[in-house]
C-alpha cells in the first residue's frame, strides 16, 4: 500500500506547486464575468471616415519654359502648405518615377465639392502643368489622421 501512497503524494505536491505558480493575467472575475451570458462586454465602437484621395496626374499643358515652371512648383507648393495649415490635406507628395501619376493628396473635406473646388486653387492645375482624379476613401477615424 505504501507503494502507492508515496507516488501518489508526489504527484498531489507537484500538482499543488504548479496552481500556486500559475497567474493568470486576466483576473479570474473578469473571466467569469464575461463567460456569463449577458454580461459581455460591448466591443468598442469602430468609426469610419471619409476622405478624399487626389491623384495627380500630367496635365495637357507642359510647355512653359523653365523658369515659369520652377515659378508654377513653387506656387504649387505654397498652396499645399496653406491647404496642409488649414487642415484640408493631411498628405501630400510627389511619386518618385517620373510617369503619369505625378503626386497624391490626402484631403479631409466635407464632400468631393469642396475637395475639387480646393484642388482647382493649385498654381499648377490652373497652368494645366497637373491634373487630377478625386476618389473617395475610407479608412478608421483616428487611425492615422485626426
Amino acid at each position: 500500500m505504501a507503494s502507492k501512497v508515496i507516488p501518489a503524494l508526489l504527484l498531489l505536491g507537484f500538482l499543488v506547486i504548479v496552481m500556486l505558480s500559475f497567474r493568470p493575467t486576466t483576473p479570474l472575475r473578469s473571466i467569469a464575468l464575461t463567460a456569463l451570458p449577458g454580461k459581455a462586454k460591448p466591443a468598442p465602437a469602430y468609426e469610419m471616415k471619409r476622405y478624399w484621395m487626389v491623384f495627380l496626374k500630367t496635365g495637357p499643358n507642359r510647355t512653359q519654359s523653365d523658369a515659369t515652371a520652377a515659378d508654377i512648383q513653387r506656387k504649387h507648393l505654397e498652396n499645399i502648405t496653406k491647404l496642409a495649415n488649414e487642415g484640408k490635406i493631411v498628405v501630400a507628395g510627389p511619386f518618385g518615377d517620373n510617369g503619369e501619376l505625378r503626386g497624391i493628396f490626402i484631403m479631409d473635406c466635407k464632400d468631393s465639392l469642396e475637395a475639387v473646388s480646393l484642388v482647382n486653387t493649385d498654381p499648377a492645375v490652373v497652368a494645366g502643368r497637373l491634373s487630377f482624379d478625386i476618389k473617395p476613401w475610407w479608412t478608421a477615424k483616428n487611425c492615422v489622421f485626426k
